[in-house]
């Protein structure tokens, strides 16, 4: 595994997870790492076990100078697009650091309007240590969620495949049409609904 870039001074890396899944929040993470305090085996969560995520979470939280995870609401992701909705909750991520960030590393292609310098990043959490803390974070967090949405709606499956438009998902959408926690502006939720 490659070791990743920590930048120096008070740098935050942003993620977020949950942009193609037809249910649920979109959340977002940012993350100042401590390069005194090094977390050895990071990188984007995609590529990490469950297990490996929630112990790398629990490292995070304790040895990041500041983390902060924020989400926009479904009826938020409705109203606004989901990438208006992204930037959104990465916004309110930045906000709530207890520490104040000098300037962002975000992965993708676009950044947030922030009140720091914002600098792109693709595929910057298999690049920027801090970049994948905050992947590691907002899924942690996402999926964790997905499972409380599970138990409110047992019918979707949404513990398999924490809201993602698989077969089994889309079945379940024909059969039993949408819940609550379902994005009515998704394509596939909304021919449910008309």
């Amino acid at each position: 595994m490659p070791e990743l870039i920590i930048p120096p001074g008070l740098v935050c890396g942003i993620d977020e997870a949950g942009r193609g899944p037809l249910a649920g929040p979109v959340v977002a993470a940012a993350v100042i790492l401590d390069a005194a305090r090094p977390i050895s085996g990071l990188n984007d969560s995609k590529k990490l076990s469950e297990k490996k995520r929630n112990e790398l979470a629990a490292l995070i939280r304790e040895r990041a100078i500041a983390w902060a995870v924020a989400e926009a609401s479904i009826e938020e992701i409705d109203r606004l697009n989901i990438l208006h909705a992204t930037m959104l909750a990465m916004q309110r991520a930045v906000a709530g650091l207890a520490v104040a960030p000098e300037r962002a590393l975000v992965d993708g292609n676009r950044c947030p309007s922030l009140p720091i310098p914002a600098e792109a990043v693709v595929k910057g959490d298999g690049k920027i240590a801090s970049i994948a803390a905050a992947s590691i974070l907002a899924k942690t967090v996402r999926d964790a969620g997905m499972l409380a949405l599970h138990a409110a709606h047992p019918q979707y499956g949404f513990d398999r495949h924490m809201g993602y438009p698989t077969a089994a998902h889309r079945a379940a959408l024909e059969i039993h049409g949408a819940s609550p926690a379902h994005r009515k502006s998704f394509g596939p939720v909304a021919r449910c609904l008309s």
